[in-house]
């Protein structure tokens, strides 16, 4: 009988993406005149095209033979598995091949089901479950064992032989070419069809798996495409490096290679020589040992991965150490590149996201791991592609980007090092402030002039200027005066050549008028701040251009930099010729300036500044977030640096001897002299503007304000702690974990070789990843000198910051209970994307456990949801929890931000009496108020629009142009009036936050570093002040308490917003440890005392928590001391001018009333501070 006689057999595939569809479509043209038909479903298509599932759905219900690949995300896991469940037990077989567990245990192969006990022989197939374990087996050892299993069971009678199908299955579908597919489907159906079917029995036979290279070579322009010989590889004259390129084999086996082609062309465009590889499986190890690697030493000058997956692993595991031995071992710049399958490029191009959140995390996140850099979008799927295959094509201008920078970096990597050009970036924000050359925890002018006397020292041509004064006066003062400037002059840009130059123009003039603008400008030409040391330029990086108008939507998609922004880097890149830029330090507007979250497109600003320029950034060891938002968008290999040294804060003035008098009291046993002592006490007190309450209490008071700890001074780059400093950070460490072996933390403090790491990054050099956090709760930061990334996101929160979220959202909740006698239906939180990177995740498993959920894990571990707690499980009733993300949180723990929109829609429609829940009650109440549907009522999460940040809360207190506190409210429901929903895109609801916001009955934000505090950050007042504000005006007036839980040290503590600015004013700003600490760093330690007051001032703004006392004592020490005042305005005359005018706005906003005699002294020393920056007084 001809096959194309046989009944109709239908064979449906299920499988994660489309990679393999051309070769499943030509299979099936080759099937279809035997009357076999084959449907390919990919389950990235799912959310993205209209009807895809459900066809999905119909498929599998009619199929005769099931396949399912690759599935292992729990969205597309729970989407298919009713089908695949139902169909299981009608069909003639159903394969589950390498996906989560419950689809492989759905195996059902005549008279095998992989859900029975197995033994023997049989066990061996469930070895390829899904492993919970990540890096539990090697790629390449489960290739050998696919290729010597069949053989072993060939002669083995029995169900052994479904068990052989079945391994069989696996080596024709990894090696999926189209005469691989035929074959497969021919196999399975020749053994398993069943019923009108069976006469194809014995009549559709199949040949063997065709065997192909496991590990070889390709290129488009070889006869034999894929070669184990790099022999065959045209070699490229002229080429100036030599470059190792990463493959999957599937898209080569495939034929569906169009964009790994628009790589190789670009690379070879620009000059180098490419090795394209690949390897069976998801493990490139073998390719580079083969390829890349000879006689031990690399072959190739950089690696570009282009598989979109982490080195050692694929979608669904990773193992991390594996692939850092092997890249360390190489000390190649590893650049991590990925097409997209999740989304055409069409979608890419148009949205402002960029990259989706799936995307983000498997081809960017987790190979960040692995200590890969640059990330870079190089190819896809069209939406326009002819036929039924939309095959993948190259994106042109993205592969002739990845080719220039990795061009760049083999130019870096081969050059002499008294040949290379390196800008060196320095920050000033605000501008005219006192801020040129401040870096968050970073002593930038000693730093630097360490850096530059390094750089001279390993042959770097660079005229290192004397001294730190020397280096600073040159930078700061210089030309300024003569320009009127802000800082030394290095180049004037007239206006005509910036027209001709700026390709751009049209934007920028759109935003800031014609050029030359009036930002850092002169009326005819732009400035270039900084100054050129040989082949060193040390650049002060342009203000952002927002600060004369602050209610600007900064970073709006059609917002655009400067003119001046946009000379600078282009006067780097072109007329200086750098090599590198060196951005000095946390953090600049580089990175946060408009364009797409990740994936970015030749379109966003970050990209059209920097060009193809190397780049490199100095950031602190505890913030991975800020930083790796450089990584993502700016293309920065990062070089962490310590955090200051931390010491005990100690007691200081009248408190020490407030202390010896408690002493004295408790060890009195004579009543008149204890009655004497309780009058002196409570004399102190009123002194000290301090609580008395009970004396037994406010020893403990006294205790914690001794011990607390605090930054001592700031952090020089390359420099070590020792004596006191180390003891004192080590101390830290130790009570953090009174486990920790102490000798082994010092080994790791003393580590730290942070220049020689610079060196040897600038030298193009494999920088060594490591988790960025706080020091005192992960050791494993130490050394500095590496190349920070954030937690693995899948595995966040993890199960320590669960149960501790947990203990805490109670802890937190008791004390409101104490101070309110009343349970909270609703509280509003603030969530920063740093500490919850810091913490693995608490402040978010915080909101889950106030709201009665816990987050969702698939079958691997990894994060896939939320899930409701039972009410009786809870013991009390679910929490209404409005969330605020920052937009860095936003931005690196998409899935985190789903999970919580989630638990909120979850807890809407759970069937639950509204006393036991508020989240339904308010949801109920706005869906009948408002008339629309429960899913939008149940929204419960904002942040600001995509690819935006900040409140701009901060920016209106900080220019001092805000009349009413209304304008702070209303710039943040303004910003951060965009809800997040389980799904879709953000949405402007500014009216849905406002009402939930109405309902809160308190708000509160953790703290988890002890470098910053809620005085020493303005993003505490833009965010968690900003949020105050907002709600007092929902409520009419009323002001909903505030907390701090501080999780900084030792066990968490929850206060009041008041009393922690207390303590932190007690502690830090008026503490001679604290502000010394900082002024022995000269003009930058001055700007951290300003920056104390302004955030003080805007507290009081916001939430009107600051006590009268704080605005008094800091109008002492820094103002109306005479010797003080000279000696702050002699080391910064801009700030310490600013410290006079903030007390003096606080008396002008009534925030604070001081005494006539005082505001009178306050004025005259204003003016004084005023006459010395105008230099009518001269310095002292």
């Amino acid at each position: 009988m001809p096959a194309s006689a046989l009944p109709q057999t239908r064979v449906v595939i299920v499988t994660l993406d489309n990679h393999l569809k051309g070769a499943v479509e030509r299979a099936s043209e080759r099937l279809a005149v035997e009357n076999i038909a084959i449907a390919l479903h990919a389950a990235s298509d799912w959310d993205r095209v209209p009807g895809s599932l459900e066809q999905a759905e119909k498929d599998v219900a009619q199929a005769d033979i099931v396949i399912a690949t690759m599935l292992f995300l729990d969205d597309h896991v729970r989407a298919i598995m009713p089908a695949l469940e139902a169909r299981r037990e009608e069909c003639d077989a159903m394969l589950g091949l390498m996906s989560a567990g419950e689809v492989v245990r759905l195996t059902r192969m005549g008279g095998y089901r992989m859900d029975a006990p197995a033994k023997g022989p049989l066990a061996l197939l469930k070895k390829l479950r899904g492993s919970g374990r990540p890096g539990a087996n090697s790629g390449a050892g489960q290739m050998k064992m696919l290729r010597r299993l069949p053989k072993i069971l060939r002669f083995i009678p029995g169900t052994a032989q479904d068990v052989r199908a079945y391994f069989l299955t696996l080596q024709y579908w990894l090696a999926g070419s189209d005469d691989n597919v035929v074959a497969m489907v021919r196999a399975l159906i020749d053994r398993y069809v069943a019923g009108e079917r069976e006469a194809r029995r014995g009549a559709t036979g199949a040949n063997a798996p065709l065997e192909y290279p496991e590990v070889g070579v390709y290129h488009p322009r070889t006869d034999q495409l894929i070669s184990e010989s790099a022999r065959l590889l045209p070699r490229l004259n002229g080429a100036h490096g030599r470059v190792g390129l990463l493959m999957l084999r599937s898209y080569l086996l495939g034929r569906d290679t169009a964009h790994y082609d628009g790589v190789i062309s670009a690379m070879e465009a620009a000059g180098l020589e490419v090795v394209p590889a690949f390897a069976a499986g998801l493990d490139a190890r073998p390719a580079i040992e083969t390829f890349f690697v000879k006689d031990g030493k690399p072959t190739v000058d950089a690696i570009v991965n282009l598989t979109g997956f982490s080195l050692v692993g694929g979608p669904a595991y990773n193992d991390t150490a594996a692939a850092v031995e092997t890249l360390s071992g190489l000390d190649l710049p590893y650049i991590a590149a990925h097409p997209i399958e999740f989304q055409s490029l069409e979608s890419w191009a148009e949205g402002r996201l960029g990259l989706l959140p799936l995307e983000t995390t498997m081809m960017v996140a987790i190979p960040e791991l692995d200590g890969a850099i640059a990330p870079s979008l190089f190819g896809g799927r069209s939406d326009d592609a002819e036929g039924p295959v939309r095959a993948m094509r190259g994106h042109p201008e993205r592969a002739a980007a990845l080719a220039a920078k990795t061009a760049k970096l083999v130019t870096l990597r081969k050059s002499e090092r008294a040949q290379r050009k390196l800008a060196i970036v320095i920050f000033n924000f605000p501008p005219n402030s006192g801020a040129t050359g401040t870096a968050a925890h970073l002593a930038v002018f000693e730093s630097l002039h360490a850096t530059l006397l390094r750089l001279s020292a390993e042959g770097y041509a660079v005229d290192v200027p004397e001294s730190i004064e020397a280096l600073r006066d040159a930078v700061l003062h210089g030309n300024a005066d003569m320009f009127c400037a802000d800082a030394n002059v290095a180049v004037r840009i007239l206006a005509d050549e910036h027209v001709r130059a700026e390709p751009h123009l049209k934007e920028i003039e759109a935003q800031w008028g014609p050029a030359p603008g009036k930002q850092q400008a002169d009326g005819s030409a732009i400035h270039i701040y900084g100054i050129e040391l040989g082949n060193v330029f040390v650049g002060v990086q342009p203000a952002f251009g927002y600060e004369g108008d602050p209610m600007r939507l900064l970073f709006e998609g059609g917002f655009a930099p400067t003119h001046a922004f946009s000379a600078f880097y282009r006067w780097i890149r072109r007329d200086f010729g750098a090599d590198a830029v060196l951005h000095f330090g946390t953090h600049g507007a580089l990175e946060f300036m408009p364009g797409k979250q990740s994936g970015l497109s030749g379109d966003c600003w970050p990209e059209r500044l920097l060009g193809d320029l190397p780049n490199f950034n100095l950031y602190a060891a505890n913030n991975p977030s800020e930083g790796i938002l450089a990584k993502r968008r700016a293309s920065a290999t990062l070089v962490s640096y310590l955090t200051p040294p931390l010491a005990e804060a100690g007691l200081y003035k009248g408190f020490a001897d407030l202390k010896a008098l408690t002493e004295r009291w408790r060890a009195s046993t004579d009543g008149e002299e204890r009655a004497s002592v309780e009058a002196m006490i409570a004399d102190a007190c009123d002194t000290l503007d301090i609580e008395l309450g009970e004396i037994e209490d406010l020893s403990g008071r006294l205790y914690e304000l001794e011990r607390a700890p605090i930054p001592h001074g700031l952090h020089v780059f390359g420099a070590n702690p020792v004596g006191e400093e180390r003891d004192g950070f080590l101390n830290a460490m130790a009570d953090a974990d009174p486990e920790a072996d102490r000798d082994a933390l010092a080994a790791k403090l003393d580590a730290n070789d942070e220049m020689s790491a610079l060196i040897h990054a600038l030298d193009g050099g494999y920088v060594l990843p490591t988790p960025g956090g706080d020091v005192l709760r992960n050791p494993e930061v130490l050394p500095t000198g590496r190349n920070i990334h954030g937690f693995d996101p899948f595995r966040i929160p993890s199960s320590f910051a669960v149960a501790e979220g947990a203990r805490q959202a109670e802890q937190l909740l008791a004390r409101h209970r104490a101070t309110q006698d009343k349970a909270p239906e609703s509280i509003a939180m603030v969530l920063w994307g740093t500490d919850n990177l810091k913490s693995e995740g608490t402040q978010l498993a915080q909101a889950m456990a106030l709201i009665g959920a816990r987050p969702r894990l698939d079958s691997y571990g990894r994060l896939s949801g939320a899930e409701l707690i039972p009410l009786d499980e809870l013991g009390r009733a679910r929490i209404d929890v409005v969330a605020t993300l920052s937009g860095i949180f936003r931005d690196l723990l998409p899935l985190q931000t789903r999970m919580l929109a989630e638990a909120a829609w979850l807890a809407t429609i759970a069937d639950e009496p509204v006393e036991q829940n508020y989240v339904r009650k308010h949801s109920l109440a706005f869906a009948e108020a408002h008339g629309c549907d429960l899913e939008t009522a149940s929204l419960r999460v904002f942040s600001n629009a995509e690819g935006a940040y900040g409140a701009n809360v901060n920016q209106l207190i900080d220019g001092g142009v805000w009349t009413d506190p209304d304008e702070l409210a209303n710039a943040f429901e303004t910003h951060k009036g965009y809800a997040y929903g389980p799904k879709g895109a953000p949405v402007q609801r500014r009216e849905l936050f406002a009402s939930a916001l109405a309902s809160v009955d308190f708000t509160y934000q953790n703290l988890e570093s002890v470098e910053v505090g809620i005085t020493d950050l303005d993003q505490y007042v833009d965010g968690l002040g900003g949020m105050n504000r907002a709600i007092a005006r929902a409520k009419g007036g009323e002001e909903a308490p505030v907390y701090i839980l501080d999780a900084t040290h030792g066990a968490a503590k929850v206060r009041t917003l008041g009393e922690q600015i207390d303590l932190e004013t007690r502690t830090r700003t008026l503490n001679p440890k604290w502000y010394e600490g900082m002024l022995k760093h000269g003009f930058e330690g001055v700007r951290h005392v300003e920056n104390h007051v302004t955030n003080t001032l805007g507290w009081s703004a916001t939430t009107g928590d600051v006590k009268p006392w704080v605005y008094q004592q800091i109008s002492e020490t820094f103002v109306l001391d005479d010797a003080m005042r000279a000696r702050l305005s002699a080391l910064n005359p801009k700030s310490s001018a600013r410290v006079a005018n903030r007390l003096l706005e606080a008396c002008e906003r009534k925030l604070w009333e001081p005494d006539d005699d005082t505001l009178a002294a306050l004025r005259a020393a204003s003016d004084d501070l005023e006459d010395r920056l105008e230099g009518v007084v001269a310095a002292e």
